[in-house]
C-alpha cells in the first residue's frame, strides 16, 4: 500500500490521489476515485459542526494544513476548515494543496517550514515516527479526557511507533464482495456467498464464454495485491512475530490453490479480463463481472447506475475454516513536531476527529467512514443497507504489518511473484519460496529507517 486500500473520498476526483491503501495490484494503497460530497452534505453543516464560540482578546493562531487531494476532495476539506473557523474565533486554519507531498514535507521539517497539520495515509506512521518528524498526541489525549475505545482500535495502532501515539484516525475503509443481483438470480443463486465454496459455486454459475471469449466472468481475480486478505481467510498471517515473512506454509499453499482452481479449472475469470474492456468501461458496472472485492469508495459510482446496476454487498466470504479477513485502510490526522502551534493544531485534530458532531459532518461531506465509532450510530449509518456489511467488517478487518520494510517486500518480492503464478509461468511452491526468500531479505534490508 504504499499508494491502499482506502480512497473512497476521491471517486469523482479529477486528479486520482493514492489511497491509504495499494497500486495497481491494491497491494496496501491503491489509488482509487472518490465520489462527490455535494448531495450528501447536510443544509446546516457548518451551524451543527460548530462548537460554542469561543471569545478572543488577541489576533487568531494562523495554522496550515498540508493534503494531497484535490478537486471534489479538496473542496470536502474546505468545507471541514470553514466550519471550524466558524466555530470559533482563536483559530484560523488554511488547507493548502500539495502535489509530493511527502517529499515537501520532509525538506520542510529540516528547514523551519513545517506545516501544523498534516493529511495523513496511515500505513506511513511506522516509516516516519522513527525520523523524528511527527509529535505524539498522548498527552494531549490524555489531558482532554478522550477514550481511545471510541475509535477503531486497528486504526490508533497503525497511526502508534514504539507506544507512542502520532495522530487521530480521519476515516477507516476495507474490502467487501460486491455483487450483481441480477447475474446471480438469473443463475439460480438464490443468495450472496458467506463462504469460499459458496463463492465459489456462484462465480461457476454466473460465468459465459462464448468459445475462447469470456463474456461475463463470476468473479474478479485481477487484483493480485488482494492476497493478504485471503490470508487472512485462510487463517494466516503475512509476517511472523519476529518480523519475517508467514505465507510460505499451509495457508499461503491454500489460497494459490484456490486461485489456480477459480482461473483454471472452474474458468470463471481470466487474467487482463477487465483491461480488456477499455479503460472506461467498469466490468462490474456493465454487467461484465457478477462479483467482486472493493470498498466503499464505490458506492456512490455504482448507485449512479440506478435500475442498471441492481447490487449488493456482503462482507467477505470465510475461508475453509471459517476464518475472517479483511483489510483496514484509511487516513489520519498529525501534527508535525516542526508546528509552532502544536496545542491549536490539536485542537483543530481533535474538533474534526474526535466529536461526534463534526465527524458525521465528515462523513455526509466525504461519504467515507469516520474513525470516531460514535458517529457510526448516526442513522445516516444504521439506515443505510449498503454501510452495514463495510461497518460489519470493519469489526474483524485488520491493519497491514508495520514493519517498516513491509510495503517494499509485498511490490517488489510477493507481488511479481504471485503475477507469474497467475501467468502460469511460476508454480505454487516456487512462487511462495522465492517470494519468501527475496521477500525476507528485502524486510532485513529495510529494519532500521534511515
Amino acid at each position: 500500500m504504499r499508494k491502499w486500500i482506502s480512497l473512497f473520498a476521491v471517486a469523482g476526483l479529477a486528479t486520482t490521489v493514492a489511497a491509504g491503501c495499494g497500486n495497481g495490484n491494491d497491494n496496501g494503497n491503491a489509488p482509487e476515485g472518490s465520489p462527490s460530497a455535494s448531495s450528501s452534505a447536510p443544509g446546516t453543516a457548518a451551524a451543527s459542526a460548530s462548537a460554542a464560540p469561543s471569545k478572543s482578546t488577541g489576533k487568531a493562531v494562523e495554522l496550515t494544513f498540508w493534503g494531497d487531494w484535490s478537486g471534489e476532495g479538496q473542496k470536502q476539506f474546505q468545507t471541514m476548515v470553514d466550519a471550524f473557523n466558524k466555530s470559533q474565533d482563536r483559530i484560523r486554519v488554511k488547507y493548502v494543496l500539495q502535489q509530493d507531498m511527502i517529499t515537501k514535507f520532509l525538506t520542510a521539517a529540516t528547514s523551519g517550514g513545517s506545516p501544523d497539520i498534516l493529511f495523513w495515509d496511515r500505513w506511513r506512521t511506522s516509516l516516519y515516527a522513527p525520523k523524528k518528524v511527527l509529535h505524539p498526541v498522548d498527552d494531549f489525549l490524555a489531558k482532554d479526557g478522550l477514550s481511545k475505545d471510541d475509535f477503531y482500535g486497528e486504526a490508533l495502532k497503525e497511526l502508534t511507533y514504539d507506544g507512542k501515539l502520532y495522530g487521530l484516525p480521519l476515516t477507516v475503509d476495507a474490502r467487501a464482495l460486491f455483487y450483481n443481483k441480477k447475474l446471480l438470480a438469473d443463475a439460480g443463486v438464490s443468495a450472496p456467498p458467506t463462504t469460499w465454496q459458496e463463492l465459489e459455486d456462484a462465480a461457476v454459475k454466473t460465468t459465459k464464454w462464448d468459445g475462447n471469449k469470456l463474456q461475463v466472468a463470476g468473479f474478479s481475480l485481477g487484483d493480485n495485491g488482494l492476497f493478504n486478505m485471503y490470508l487472512q481467510q485462510a487463517g494466516g498471517t503475512m509476517l511472523t512475530e519476529d518480523g519475517k515473512t508467514n505465507f510460505n506454509g499451509d495457508q499461503g499453499k491454500a489460497v494459490l490453490a484456490y486461485w489456480d482452481r477459480l482461473m483454471n479449472q472452474d474458468k470463471v475469470y481470466k487474467i487482463g479480463f477487465e483491461k480488456g474492456l477499455g479503460e472506461s468501461t467498469d466490468a462490474f458496472a456493465t454487467g461484465k463481472l457478477a462479483m467482486t472485492y472493493t470498498g466503499p469508495w464505490m458506492l456512490t459510482t455504482y448507485k449512479k447506475y440506478g435500475k442498471d446496476l441492481d447490487f449488493g454487498v456482503v462482507p467477505p466470504p470465510a475461508g475453509p475454516n471459517g476464518d475472517k479477513g479483511s483489510v483496514m485502510g484509511g487516513f489520519g490526522l498529525v501534527i508535525p513536531e516542526g508546528s509552532k502551534h502544536q496545542q491549536e493544531a490539536w485542537e483543530f485534530v481533535k474538533w474534526w476527529t474526535a466529536n461526534k458532531d463534526n465527524a458525521l459532518l465528515w462523513a455526509k461531506t466525504s461519504l467515507n467512514i469516520p474513525g470516531f465509532k460514535p458517529a457510526i450510530e448516526d442513522p445516516f449509518f444504521k439506515d443505510d443497507p449498503f454501510w452495514q456489511p463495510f461497518l460489519e467488517t470493519l469489526e474483524f478487518a485488520k491493519i497491514r504489518p508495520q514493519h517498516p520494510g513491509y510495503s517494499v517486500m509485498e511490490t517488489d518480492a510477493l507481488i511479481p511473484n504471485l503475477e507469474l503464478f497467475q501467468q502460469k509461468k511460476q508454480n505454487a511452491d516456487d512462487t511462495l519460496k522465492k517470494a519468501q526468500q527475496q521477500g525476507d531479505k528485502m524486510l532485513q534490508d529495510n529494519a532500521s529507517v534511515k
